[in-house]
């Protein structure tokens, strides 16, 4: 009998000092960097300004769904590609929807200390996808107007340079 009861609070001890998402869930997270065109060089900055990977599009990395105990990660994706704008993507990891889970599972030791800690209770968008834009020359004609001489007021025909 005390055996049973042994293995049963054992069993009861076990699930309530897990974290409902750290069972189901992961805290690193597959993200495909892609962009139309492909090709173009991109590199993953963090929160902390630091490149984190770099590389050519489409690319599939594994990062990180956590910056710390109950922080989640933000991640910039720069984008260059010759004869393209350069362009960013935001990448900001959302709360895992197997965290509420801890309500039914993993309690409040789940909900307030393993989730967090393990980074499990964040989780990353499966892909980061722009398209570049391509540059074009501007040509602006806001200040120009072509006139013929008679249509220059006399005070400022004095003020012409003649092009040769």
């Amino acid at each position: 009998m005390f055996k049973k009861i042994a293995l049963g609070a054992s069993i009861a001890a076990l699930t309530l000092a897990s974290g409902c998402a750290s069972i189901l869930s992961d805290s690193k997270y597959p993200v495909t960097i892609a962009s139309t065109p492909s090709g173009a060089n991109f590199s993953v900055v963090n929160e902390a300004g630091l490149d984190v990977h770099s590389g050519v599009t489409p690319d599939t990395i594994t990062l990180d769904a956590s910056d710390g105990f109950f922080s989640s990660a933000t991640y910039t994706v720069n984008y260059q590609m010759a004869g393209y704008n350069e362009q960013s993507f935001q990448l900001k990891a959302g709360m895992d929807g197997w965290y509420i889970g801890n309500i039914l599972l993993g309690g409040l030791i789940g909900m307030l200390i393993v989730d967090p800690a393990t980074g499990a209770m964040w989780k990353l968008p499966a892909t980061a996808h722009v398209s570049l834009q391509s540059q074009t020359a501007s040509t602006s004609v806001d200040g120009l107007t072509i006139a013929s001489i008679d249509q220059i007021p006399e005070e400022l025909q004095s003020q012409l340079i003649p092009v040769e």
